[in-house]
């Protein structure tokens, strides 16, 4: 099960930073991604990092805001978000991931997230 945290509500233009971590399982060996669900929107991709934390891909949307890091001796990921705006809103969640046809997909069971709003 992964626990995301960190989320809350922030003026546009401000920083959070979530935590993702791993109860009761390592992740060390595995990339891992941030996703992003909307209310009445599909889930979409957000962040990816890779297991030894060298390779990182972003959405469009994000790059250059939002920053994926993990420290695998603490079996957690942090996505760090500055400069958000009302579009980010979601909630936001961790899973290993991995390129599917395309498309980044989570390959874990989901967890229950964290809220992100953004006032505008």
């Amino acid at each position: 099960q992964w626990v995301e945290s960190g989320g809350g509500l922030v003026q546009t233009g401000g920083s959070l930073r979530l935590f993702c971590a791993a109860d009761g399982r390592t992740f060390s060996g595995y990339g891992m991604g941030w996703f992003r669900q909307a209310l009445g929107k599909e889930r979409e991709f957000v962040a990816f990092i890779s297991a030894s934390g060298t390779i990182t891909y972003y959405a469009d949307s994000v790059k250059g805001r939002f920053t994926i890091s993990r420290d695998n001796d603490r079996n957690t990921v942090y996505l760090q978000m500055n400069s958000l705006k009302p579009e980010d809103t979601a909630v936001y969640y961790c899973n290993t991931a991995q390129r599917h046809n395309s498309r980044w997909v989570g390959t874990a069971h989901w967890g229950q997230g964290t809220q992100v709003t953004v006032a505008s």
